[in-house]
């Protein structure tokens, strides 16, 4: 309850003593932002704490050996992230459902128990510590970061790739047969999902002081797959009100906050079981919105309509 007064009575307050919060609440929010562009193309893929994890330490190492400012790490950390997505993709996404989880889950392990472990340059499993990290500042380009790319991503999906996505999403072989080059544009939404997971690993080496390789394991992969399911994957805001909803919530119930995992458990088999369509999904707006602005919007579309 303290967590909520402070919000609406004292928001600079808030702000300065959660500072740390509010930015991990906005990386999580670009996560799910990237995983719900797959969803929307009707791929279930859980590579994004790969993609994350390639953007993180591409930042941070060259940040150590190269004389680069830090933006143009983090761009060359997304754009290395979005190439090594177009060759996983090359030969996951011949695959469906299930079994595209499961490749893609492998390739988040081989990934952290082949390369970043073993490698010298990455630290062996020891991790890296970050010369460039601004908890503080780098709050700023967070904040920035989230509407820009929750904007982007809306119109993409109102576009005409927006609309192949969509027709793949619901029978793929009907898309196929009416001229959508299916394979071509799975993988466009492929690689876009890593570009901006990538991002969000080289946004969140900007506030910490070290990067652990245990962050980008298959326990980070089921967190951002759990954003997506609780806060629904209709559209984008969906899974970012999901990732609000369940980064925060360990502060707001601080007494449950060392079982966060287990309360995360409960909350997805709840919304598996009495919602499936998430917390925004078909229907949902009402729980979020006041009932002024559903019936004004029902109205609004039967006007559209005559």
């Amino acid at each position: 309850m303290d967590f909520f007064i402070q919000l609406f009575t004292d928001p600079v307050g808030f702000y300065n003593q959660h500072e740390l919060l509010i930015a991990q609440i906005g990386i999580n929010a670009i996560l799910a932002i990237s995983i719900f562009v797959t969803f929307y193309s009707g791929q279930l893929t859980l590579a994004n704490a790969g993609f994350m994890a390639i953007g993180a330490y591409t930042t941070v190492i060259m940040s150590l050996y190269l004389p680069t400012p830090l933006p143009v790490d983090m761009l060359v950390g997304a754009l290395l992230a979005a190439a090594i997505g177009f060759l996983v993709g090359l030969p996951v996404l011949r695959l469906r459902g299930v079994f595209l989880a499961i490749a893609t889950i492998g390739f988040v392990e081989a990934l952290r128990l082949g390369v970043i472990l073993n490698l010298p340059i990455t630290g062996e499993g020891q991790g890296l510590k970050n010369p460039s990290a601004d908890p503080l500042g780098g709050i700023v380009p967070i904040l920035i970061s989230v509407p820009i790319l929750t904007y982007l991503v809306w119109r993409l999906t109102h576009t005409r790739l927006g609309q192949a996505w969509a027709a793949i999403r619901e029978d793929e072989l009907a898309a196929s047969s009416n001229g959508i080059n299916v394979p071509a544009y799975k993988m466009v939404a492929f690689v876009i999902s890593a570009l901006v997971a990538g991002y969000a690993g080289a946004l969140e080496t900007h506030i910490n002081f070290f990067v652990d390789p245990t962050e980008y394991s298959v326990t980070r992969t089921i967190q951002i797959l759990t954003f997506a399911v609780v806060g629904g994957t209709t559209n984008v805001i969906g899974p970012i009100v999901g990732a609000v909803f369940l980064t925060a919530l360990p502060e707001i119930v601080r007494q449950f906050a060392a079982y966060r995992d287990v309360v995360n458990g409960i909350i997805l088999i709840l919304v598996i079981i009495f919602r499936p369509q998430g917390i925004v999904g078909r229907g949902g707006l009402a729980i979020i919105a006041p009932r002024w602005w559903t019936r004004w919007r029902t109205r609004e579309r039967a006007a559209a309509a005559h």
